[in-house]
């Protein structure tokens, strides 16, 4: 008897409908075929002893299996439940009509129990897309599923609760989830605030800037200097994730495993900090069955890296792509995969090896060649994707023991929020360009006219500090930014001024 089950194979952090087709015809033998790896191979003794051990009978006969599409590799154990249901139903233990009404996923222990899967909303969205009635996922999953709607999603924990179901004998409850009432109610639920900072007001003016323009920005300051208690409360100002950005959010985390359990949908901007000691591959996605790597998973929040020279010179330079293109390309031989990569870089570093050059009380032990050999370490390319560069000096006592609270992230963040305002309807007519980083030379020449004093200011600084071609280009997108958080059409020589302050790396001069 021949039946069909579906699933899904993920690719990307999209999903694809695979047809599960079970023969059963005279002879003794098992079959497995449509390109499955070990891992789906492996199914076979799962499910065996799943079914044996809940006394379900396994047909001493020749059964043949095929996975299709045949040019698509299946891979993991998501598909032990799908194949399981398929044998039963050819075996003619379920009924076949409704076999096809439900999408069907996995991992069966020996004992009949059903373990996680990764990607679980991605196929979700796939069952929706292909007109399922319903999707059966383990428990584990069904709140990330659920956040599809029309589509009745069932959550199981054994093999035996699918089985009823199917055979009518035991009804499932469709778990219901109101998705914009969740995405509402667990908006902006942050534990840090920019009230915490004491002092280092113009280090959260030049954050303040960064996130209202979307520019990448990198401080150097000495240890003690607070860049990472900066950085971590930077996702605190910037604009909410809309109900979009949390789906697609959701879904790379979801792909990747990482979604916690009995989360439904990330409302809050993603903050990723790695550890220098990462790999090229970890960084950026990859491996020998592709996942996202940590800048998709900063997709559309922050990607933090603390100790920035300390980082891999090959690990660095493998940013390039995505901080241009906002996406990630992963090439194999039999496919490939395009992960999302629109995230912020913040990053932060010492001045120097010993951390102490500039330090208003410390000295520093290095010598000019060993500051710049440090510095060096970041290349000119990277460098040219960043912004805004900022010192960090060390905080004062009388600032550090004033019991004066700095401002809430809550004010800062709608100031954020109108300037990127005025940046959508800036842009609203050019896809893909949201705010102001994203500006082409072509743009930049439409939105960042100066006028005479503004380019004499520009022209002297470009002189006088020795700022580079690139830094031109880099100084005339912030300075938008902070004529947009003016409320002003024009871009001023008050607002240039302020721009070419954010060149610290720039500047000739800045090694004394």
């Amino acid at each position: 008897m021949l039946v069909k089950t579906y699933g899904a194979a993920v690719i990307g952090i999209d999903a694809t409908l695979i047809t599960v087709e079970v023969n059963i015809t005279q002879g003794i033998n098992f079959y497995l075929v449509g390109l499955p790896d070990n891992a789906v191979k492996e199914s076979q003794q799962r499910i065996d002893s799943a079914l044996k051990t809940n006394n379900y009978k396994i047909p001493k006969k020749k059964i043949v299996i095929n996975m299709a599409p045949a040019d698509i590799r299946k891979e993991g154990s998501a598909y032990d439940l799908t194949l399981a249901i398929g044998i039963l139903g050819a075996a003619g233990e379920i009924p076949e009509e409704k076999l096809s009404e439900y999408m069907i996923m996995g991992e069966l222990s020996l004992d009949g129990s059903i373990k996680p899967i990764k990607g679980a909303l991605s196929i979700a969205i796939e069952a929706r897309n292909h007109g399922f009635k319903g999707f059966i996922v383990p428990i584990e999953n069904v709140n990330e599923a659920a956040v599809v709607n029309n589509l009745e999603v069932y959550g199981v924990s054994h093999i035996t609760e699918v089985v009823d179901f199917l055979r009518e004998v035991k009804p499932l409850a469709p778990y219901k989830i109101n998705t914009r009432e969740l995405f509402y109610q667990n908006l902006n639920n942050y534990p840090l605030d920019f009230s915490d900072v004491k002092g280092q007001e113009n280090v959260k003016r030049a954050m303040e800037v960064a996130a209202a323009g979307g520019h990448n920005i990198i401080m150097i300051g000495s240890p003690g200097s607070g860049k990472t208690m900066l950085a971590r409360r930077m996702p605190t100002i910037l604009p909410p994730l809309s109900l979009a950005e949390a789906l697609e959010t959701t879904k790379i985390h979801s792909v990747a495993g990482k979604v916690n359990k009995g989360i439904s949908l990330m409302t809050e901007r993603p903050f990723r900090s790695p550890h220098h000691t990462i790999s090229d591959v970890a960084l950026i996605g990859g491996g020998t069955h592709p996942q996202p790597g940590e800048v998709s998973l900063a997709h559309n929040g922050i990607l933090f890296l603390d100790e920035l020279p300390e980082f891999k010179r090959n690990v660095l330079e493998v940013l390039r792509q995505p901080l241009e293109d906002k996406y990630i390309t992963i090439a194999r031989s039999r496919y490939t995969v395009q992960y999302p990569a629109n995230f912020m870089l913040v990053a932060a570093m010492n001045p120097c090896p010993c951390g102490y050059y500039n330090h208003p009380e410390k000295d520093c032990v290095c010598s000019i060649g060993q500051i710049q050999r440090y510095l060096n370490k970041i290349s000119g390319p990277l460098l040219d994707r960043i912004d805004i560069h900022l010192e960090v000096i060390p905080v004062s006592f009388e600032k550090l023991s004033s019991n004066t609270p700095g401002e809430n992230s809550k004010t800062i963040r709608e100031r954020v929020i109108s300037a990127r305002l005025i940046q959508q309807e800036r842009f609203k007519t050019y896809p893909g360009i949201h705010t102001n980083s994203q500006m082409t030379p072509k743009l930049i020449r439409e939105y960042c006219r100066l006028d005479k004093e503004s380019n004499t200011l520009l022209k002297t600084a470009i002189d006088k500090f020795g700022l580079s071609g690139r830094a031109y280009d880099r100084i005339l997108k912030v300075s938008r930014t902070i004529a947009d958080m003016d409320n002003s059409t024009n871009i001023k020589s008050m607002h240039i001024a302020e721009a070419i302050g954010y060149r610290t790396l720039d500047k000739k001069g800045w090694l004394g």
